[in-house]
């Protein structure tokens, strides 16, 4: 079942409930060399470790196992069922904290987390700088943070455009909406965004160099892998692949000291009026401001709508 999208918030948002993504996509749809390079680039930008990880756009926790040396991991995206395949997969423990909310609107105090991935999700953001926005201010000072994107300015959409068989311009700085809430944003752009927010650009990768269904069908994986880790480098100095990583810091002086609440409930803020602290009840979080109240079922906190409860 494919994704479908949301109009009742602004910007819209891309919703991947019920849909099986992970199987149909990761498990049976040829993508081993990809998941292989995308760990390869992971692995060369993460941190050794780290206190508290925010993964957005966690779908049913495929990279969440390569993040082992973080204490602790929130799990966030908008799709509950996504998070409940992800709860079968790593199962329920003090390590793992189950969060559906929109990417817009996150339910954080500021500075909560000294570190946050987002791969493969930037590309549904009809407004990507203010999804940074949101994820620069839940970060910490000198946090680091794993950007994956969308690359408009790829080999194949220039070749493509110089033949007159796409009408928009891979050159341009504008995001191209190429699918319905699917976008590829050029690498100068991406900069710029992450530059005004604070955000330093410590290392670019390029990933997914052969990325073309006929390679894949002639050469094996291992292959593919082997070379494309080989050049993931050259991403320092261009960017042509359909996907770049970048390892970003946050400007500021770290202290020597995070403190993070140990009350799991204070991690949150009403993401309608921003008030925290909420109230804790047995099936949901109150806030005592607006007094809207946010899910708790299955060990899975819910900040999409208000719950009646």
């Amino acid at each position: 079942m494919p994704a479908h999208y949301l109009f009742m918030t602004h910007p819209p948002v891309c919703d991947y409930e019920g849909s099986d993504y992970q199987s149909s996509f990761w498990e049976q749809g040829g993508r081993e060399y990809e998941d292989r390079v995308e760990a390869i680039a992971l692995k060369r930008l993460l941190p050794k470790g780290g206190r508290l990880m925010l993964e957005l756009g966690a779908g049913a926790g495929r990279n969440t196992p390569r993040y082992l040396g973080f204490e602790r991991i929130v799990l966030l995206d908008y799709s509950r069922s996504q998070l409940e395949q992800a709860q079968q997969r790593l199962g329920k423990s003090d390590k793992y904290i189950y969060v559906a909310a929109d990417v817009y609107r996150l339910p954080f105090i500021d500075g909560l987390f000294d570190a946050a991935t987002m791969i493969r999700t930037l590309h549904h953001m009809a407004d990507a700088p203010q999804a940074l926005i949101q994820v620069r201010n839940v970060l910490a000072p000198s946090a680091i943070f794993i950007l994956e994107f969308a690359n408009k300015l790829n080999l194949k959409a220039i070749v493509r455009y110089w033949l007159k068989r796409q009408a928009w311009s891979p050159f341009t700085l504008e995001p191209v909406e190429f699918a319905r809430l699917n976008f590829d944003f050029h690498p100068k752009a991406m900069a710029k965004w992450l530059n005004e927010l604070g955000f330093r650009v410590e290392k670019t990768l390029t990933v997914s160099h052969f990325r073309i269904g006929f390679l894949k069908r002639i050469i094996p994986t291992s292959v593919l892998v082997f070379f494309d880790s080989l050049v993931q480098w050259t991403g320092a100095l261009f960017q042509l692949t359909p996907s770049v990583f970048l390892k970003c810091q946050v400007s500021g002086v770290k202290s020597q000291m995070i403190e993070t609440p140990e009350n799991l409930v204070a991690w949150f803020k009403c993401p309608e009026c921003s008030h925290t602290p909420l109230n804790y009840r047995s099936a949901y979080l109150e806030c005592s401001d607006c007094k809207r109240k946010w899910g708790i079922k299955d060990g899975i906190y819910d900040f999409r709508e208000p719950t009646e409860e």
